[in-house]
């Protein structure tokens, strides 16, 4: 029998979930059964405050919370679960290791997703709190597969494409804006092209994509670059590269186009 397409998204901030597999869900939102899980460590209260949102830093954090379930209200597609580890933001790396992935573990077992999305060692960013719950993710999706039954079929990490970062800081610097230096925190980091084992096209649900981003008000202002149209923002959104980190592609393989092809 055939399981019902399923996954848990696993990251550390509101709108770390807004770009990598907003379009995957989207596109698969009808399929019979379908289940969208949603997991954030944190709820993002050390963020930046945009200007015109009146939250105060002592207010942030509820803020975001709520922006988050406007943007995949937004989106169109309500996460059946939105757990809140309620860890603190900026801090998920001096958790304990062993409590973040059992927590981790837990809901995994619980729903046993067919596909467990999160971030990869390089956390897109080097954000700190993101390498942290992608690193405790893996570890809890491996022990939890040794629990026999059904989903877990696959760990995806986001990735941003060399050749398309490349791109982009050709672009700023023509601007005369700031490139993009991989040695800083916060700043984008590359994945070799031939290390993408996953690329969706998700042209068909962009808008929603974007949509859904612009919900983060509270963090406009690091999301989207100043002066950016939503129409470059539709284009930015418009395919969702990954690479698989379980089980491993084998370099012959071609790469998939569609975080659920062949399971």
């Amino acid at each position: 029998m055939t399981e019902p397409h399923s996954i848990a998204v696993i990251v550390a901030h509101p709108d770390d979930d807004a770009y990598g597999c907003a379009g995957s869900i989207a596109l698969h939102e009808h399929d019979p059964g379908f289940r969208f899980v949603l997991v954030l460590a944190t709820d993002g209260a050390a963020g930046q405050i945009s200007a015109g949102v009146p939250a105060t830093p002592e207010t942030l954090g509820a803020w975001r919370r709520v922006e988050s379930a406007n943007a995949w209200r937004a989106h169109g597609t309500i996460p059946v679960r939105h757990e809140w580890l309620g860890y603190d933001d900026g801090h998920v790396p001096e958790v304990d290791f062993e409590e973040l992935v059992g927590r981790v573990q837990g809901i995994l077992l619980a729903e046993r997703p067919q596909v467990v999305a999160t971030f990869g060692p390089d956390g897109i960013t080097g954000h700190r709190d993101h390498i942290a719950i992608g690193r405790a993710t893996d570890e809890a999706f491996l022990r939890a597969r040794q629990v026999p039954g059904p989903g877990l079929r696959r760990l995806v990490h986001g990735a941003v494409r060399a050749s398309v970062f490349e791109r982009w800081n050709t672009a700023r610097r023509r601007a005369g804006g700031e490139a993009w230096d991989p040695s800083r925190e916060y700043h984008l980091r590359p994945v070799p092209d031939d290390a993408i084992d996953i690329e969706v096209d998700t042209s068909a649900v962009r808008s929603r994509i974007v949509a859904g981003l612009l919900e983060h008000r509270s963090q406009r202002e690091v999301l989207i670059e100043p002066g950016a149209s939503v129409r470059r923002w539709e284009r930015v959104v418009s395919r969702e590269p990954a690479v698989m980190a379980w089980p491993a592609r084998a370099a012959w393989e071609p790469v998939l186009s569609d975080l659920f092809e062949g399971l």
